[in-house]
């Protein structure tokens, strides 16, 4: 360093260096020219003071300055500034500039502008929603109304279960790419400490509720009057209260595996295996009455046989009317699947803590594992 001190109209100590202590004497008034009117302070230092300059004149700038009563008043004053008063607090600077309730408002205004634009993801899931709607509708239609023989309940059911392989896997899978992408953004925006990973998880599970419940509305309103099913107002809210949460859990466990692989060809593979065994499970293929003892513990964890248990159930659960071989509708999915009526509460409750898991898990997976390689 060759000068500290004040520039601007303050700037006259630049001049007086050299003439104002010791070590430079006479030689650095000499060196020092005036500083001339109008010109920066900073450009005629640089100017003055080149390594040039210091082999014509034959001094060394630097000294001249550790020679001055300049320096030494400097010094001085860092020492005086260094020790902080007694009444001060040291400066406490918070991991996140905002607090946590507004992070989550941040970040879950900035999900909504991400899905409102990401129309390759929910147009297309909303267009399918429909064209599947109208698709089943029009294989099962009527069916719901037609309760004379055992197959005609099964193929009631069957559509339940049709909807649910068909819908709820695509949502699982669909989501994988969304936020594999999105995995990227989110580890960059956490590493500057935009944001932290829950208030992240809170606004990624919440933005899909509004576009599942869309879909499920979409397909709902098409389904339950092509198909035929009783015009009951109740059951006609657990039909959508049912593939609401049934298409939800699904879109929350695409991300939970996301969330903790490393890649989405490994989530995708993991989503694939898991659906295998959901469908085997589910209580269609194989009757829960036929699962063998020892798989009878899969069956209550699987997913899909709490969804189709509630909509069979809400559905046909409570029908007297008499079939062809003399047994109720009622007594008829009792017997073949093991639903009972009064077990419904029990298994919406279920159906909502799947979801609540999936959601969680994801929450915490995506805070805790880092799978970014650079």
């Amino acid at each position: 360093m060759i000068y500290g001190s004040s520039i601007g109209n303050n700037n006259g100590n630049s001049g007086n260096i050299g003439g104002s202590g010791g070590g430079g004497g006479g030689g650095g008034a000499k060196v020092m020219t005036m500083v001339v009117a109008l010109i920066n302070p900073a450009t005629w230092m640089m100017e003055v003071t080149t390594q040039a300059e210091e082999e014509l004149l034959g001094v060394k700038f630097a000294d001249v300055y550790k020679n001055s009563d300049l320096f030494w008043r400097n010094k001085a004053l860092i020492e005086e500034l260094h020790t902080p008063p007694p009444y001060s607090k040291d400066l406490n600077f918070p991991k996140y500039s905002q607090p946590f309730l507004t992070q989550c408002k941040a970040c879950l205004w900035r999900q909504h502008k991400s899905y409102w634009r990401n129309t390759s993801y929910n147009s297309v899931r909303l267009l399918y929603g429909v064209l599947t709607g109208f698709m089943l509708g029009i294989v099962f239609r009527g069916l719901g109304s037609r309760r004379y023989s055992e197959q005609d309940v099964l193929n009631g059911v069957g559509s339940m279960y049709t909807t649910i392989m068909f819908l709820a896997t695509n949502a699982c899978v669909s989501v994988l790419p969304v936020i594999t992408a999105d995995r990227v953004v989110f580890y960059r925006e956490r590493a500057a400490e935009a944001y932290s990973a829950f208030p992240y998880a809170i606004a990624q599970v919440a933005i899909e509720i509004p576009y599942t419940l869309a879909q499920t509305l979409v397909y709902g309103i098409i389904v339950y009057a092509m198909i035929g099913f009783e015009l009951s107002s109740t059951k006609f809210f657990l039909y959508l209260f049912f593939f609401f949460f049934t298409f939800l859990y699904c879109t929350y466990f695409g991300m939970m595996v996301v969330a903790i692989s490393p890649n989405q060809e490994i989530s995708a593979t993991l989503c694939s295996a898991n659906f295998t065994l959901w469908n085997l499970f589910s209580g269609f293929l194989i009757p829960p009455a036929r699962i063998p003892t020892w798989w009878k513990w899969y069956e209550w964890v699987c997913p899909f046989s709490w969804s189709l248990y509630g909509l069979a159930c809400s559905q046909y659960g409570d029908i007297q009317s008499m079939l062809n071989n003399g047994e109720t509708v009622a007594e008829f999915i009792t017997r073949y699947f093991g639903y009972k009526n009064n077990f419904l509460k029990i298994i919406s409750i279920g159906t909502i803590g799947f979801a609540v898991i999936f959601a969680c898990i994801f929450a915490v997976s995506i805070s805790t594992l880092n799978f970014q390689k650079r």
